[in-house]
């Protein structure tokens, strides 16, 4: 079965109706330049962290700075995969509106659900990239306290 070739016409309706996902996808690899960029930072942080000597002063406020830097990883892994899954889903959208065209199928509700989709995949990268931030300000407020003692009870002498 030969495929149908569409008309310039249905070819520039496809074109025009791409151009939302194609700023989506324009946004999405934006938003994935920025999340790599601060996991090196805090991948870098942690290193030099690990690498501090046992003895020195601030040894145990370094310390306690890798579990937040732990968490903020996380928080930008999860934000790196679903940002890479609206990718996906967004160029999927853009492949089957234009396999449509050639096969002279209607696209209509599947085109608006991978939208729909690939934006809730966005979402939810925005999401633990603003959970990342919060977490980020806390080194901006003064940094984790270190891990203290707890309080020993005092009993006066009779």
């Amino acid at each position: 079965m030969l495929i149908n070739t569409p008309s310039i016409e249905q070819l520039s309706n496809v074109i025009s109706q791409v151009t939302g996902p194609a700023f989506l996808l324009a946004a999405e690899a934006q938003l994935l330049a920025v999340l790599v960029s601060r996991l090196e930072r805090i991948v870098d942080r942690s290193r030099m962290i690990s690498q501090t000597d046992g003895t020195s002063a601030e040894y145990a406020h370094l310390q306690a700075e890798l579990p937040i830097l732990r968490k903020r990883g996380m928080l930008m892994h999860y934000a790196m995969y679903w940002g890479v899954a609206s990718c996906i889903v967004t160029c999927v959208l853009v492949i089957v509106s234009f396999a449509a065209a050639y096969l002279h199928v209607r696209h209509e509700y599947g085109a608006g659900l991978l939208f729909a989709v690939a934006m809730a995949l966005f979402t939810a990268a925005l999401v633990a990239f603003a959970r990342e931030l919060q977490l980020g300000y806390v080194e901006i407020i003064g940094g984790p306290k270190p891990p203290q003692r707890p309080a020993r009870k005092s009993y006066p002498h009779a």
